[in-house]
């Protein structure tokens, strides 16, 4: 009798563990689909140091070639939803090599451009079929996988979710600076193909069903299109053009509005939706989507605005910036092991929790900036950041993406990646509208400050007087040089406020997850 009890166990763990046995064809395919993945986030940032050199290269205006870096944004914004339902009906495999080698060819067109025009057509179209390759990976990796090994996809997937766009200005400043703007698309070709044949020859995780084609909802994919393209623009041009005094930005703002309500409503009564809500009915799914949204906010909105004080405030070059932002890149390079480690011992909620306090102890560190922060006083800061993203950015993945079940995934993967670029968006925007504010309040009120009653302004304008004595009218150019000190300390105390919003921001962030379920240990089998 205890013969016969026992058999059953023992002829259940043979499939057990082959279910745990990750084969290293599908391993090796999903590594060429992460370094995909990687080229798409890394090209949304790596052009961002290289504008000037673009636009000189183009013969484009200031305004003109904003777009180059607006396009790509406001196509990949669209595409990104989209990818769950493609994902099912083209299969992994189609889907992904068409993503890689139409980015590919993009890239091509985008190096050989000669005018801007050219150039914001091929950004656009190089950010739609590019986004396809993001949301892919996130699905592939909760689905090809077994639960057993996700803490070892999760860090990877998370780390170059943060990396990519980290080292986008340091990536693109060393190209602009050894070669030339046209090498920052042309060093997409090369693995782009790689990444295209191996895509086509190994992966083999799931199959197509074609037939999903002939029930494309288009008014689905129209009305997403205004709604969140629109949203894009408004966001990206609204600081600086006074938000709704502008006509363009007023006009998007309504396109928004309609397309938004004109979208819910298809998807929520069309027998097809473009994209699946139904996911956002798991509450940790929806909890992980908020606080994807919120750690969006960080990771653009500071991998914009340290590479703004140091270029504005510092004199910085693209290369010089590059290096410095580098520190964060090492951090989180180095961490996720860490991670992936931790979320094997301890609950994700806790990770999640310190990796936001972190994160915001890293900008209270910033609020007491001065003229004077260099490499050495950005360097706690930027190790704080990495640190904190990191051990946010990882577990959330897991709690959102591993919990659900895996025929949601492809459509849920989406919807969490375009929260994390939409997120960005909005920091970027209010981050700033904060520096323009706060920097507008402190130049009126310092230059109230700045009276001939006060010993320090009337000695510093002195001395340089004394300084461009024999250089012309040197009262006059004094004067202009004590302006432009106290606009520069303007801009810096802006910069500190920014930062205190966002240290408070983030600590209070951290009470989020009080909201979340635990989720279910990584070695444990998901609860039915």
């Amino acid at each position: 009798m205890a013969n016969a009890n026992t058999a059953p166990v023992v002829m259940l763990s043979a499939p057990q563990a082959a279910a745990e046995h990750v084969a290293p064809r599908r391993l090796v395919a999903f590594l060429i689909m992460v370094f995909g993945m990687f080229m798409s986030i890394l090209d949304i940032q790596i052009v961002s140091a290289s504008l000037t050199e673009i636009q000189a290269g183009l013969s484009a205006s200031s305004s003109e070639v904003s777009w180059v870096q607006t396009a790509y944004l406001i196509a990949e914004v669209i595409a990104i939803p989209l990818s769950g339902f493609l994902s099912r009906a083209l299969g992994t495999r189609l889907l992904f090599a068409l993503s890689a080698s139409g980015f590919t060819l993009a890239s091509l067109a985008c190096g050989f451009a000669t005018s801007i025009d050219e150039m914001i057509l091929w950004r656009a179209i190089q950010g739609f079929l590019g986004a396809g390759m993001i949301p892919t990976v996130f699905a592939s990796a909760y689905t090809v996988f077994p639960r057993s090994k996700f803490h070892i996809v999760g860090p990877i997937i998370g780390l170059v979710a943060t990396l990519a766009p980290t080292v986008g200005p340091t990536v693109g400043g060393y190209i602009t600076d050894v070669m030339s703007w046209n090498w920052l698309f042309f060093i997409n070709v090369g693995p782009g193909i790689i990444i295209t044949v191996g895509v086509l020859a190994l992966v083999d995780f799931d199959q197509p069903n074609f037939a999903l084609l002939d029930r494309f909802d288009w008014w689905g994919l129209i009305f997403m299109a205004g709604f969140l393209g629109a949203l894009e623009y408004v966001l990206e041009e609204g600081p600086q053009y006074e938000w709704m005094q502008d006509a363009s930005v007023a006009i998007c703002a309504v396109v928004c509005g309609s397309s938004a309500v004109a979208f819910f409503w298809r998807v929520l009564t069309a027998d097809e939706p473009i994209v699946d809500l139904r996911a956002f009915v798991n509450r940790n799914f929806s909890i992980g989507c908020l606080l994807q949204f919120c750690i969006g906010i960080g990771l653009y909105g500071l991998t914009y605005i340290y590479p703004r004080y140091l270029a504005e405030v510092r004199g910085y070059s693209a290369l010089m910036i590059g290096e410095t932002m580098f520190v964060s890149g090492v951090t989180m390079f180095l961490m996720a092991p860490v991670v992936g480690n931790l979320m094997q011992r301890i609950d994700m909620r806790y990770i999640i929790a310190f990796g936001l306090i972190v994160f915001g102890l890293g900008c209270y560190q910033m609020t007491s900036i001065t003229r004077d922060y260099d490499f050495y006083e950005l360097i706690l800061p930027q190790i704080l950041r990495g640190i904190g993203m990191m051990c946010a950015m990882v577990p959330t993945n897991n709690i959102a993406l591993g919990t659900l079940s895996p025929d949601r995934v492809k459509n849920a993967s989406g919807l969490f990646n375009l929260m994390r670029n939409l997120g960005g968006a909005v920091g970027l925007a209010v981050i700033n509208e904060v520096l323009n504010d706060r920097t507008d309040l402190h130049i009126s009120r310092l230059q109230d400050r700045v009276t001939w009653g006060n010993t320090t302004a009337v000695e510093t304008l002195n001395m340089l007087t004394e300084r461009l004595q024999g250089m012309g009218d040197a009262t006059l150019m004094a004067m202009k040089q004590l302006s432009q000190i106290v606009h520069r300390q303007a801009v810096v105390m802006g910069y500190g406020d920014a930062f205190f919003i966002l240290t408070l921001f983030y600590l209070g962030l951290s009470f989020l997850v009080i909201l979340l379920k635990k989720p279910a240990a990584l070695g444990a089998a998901p609860a039915h």
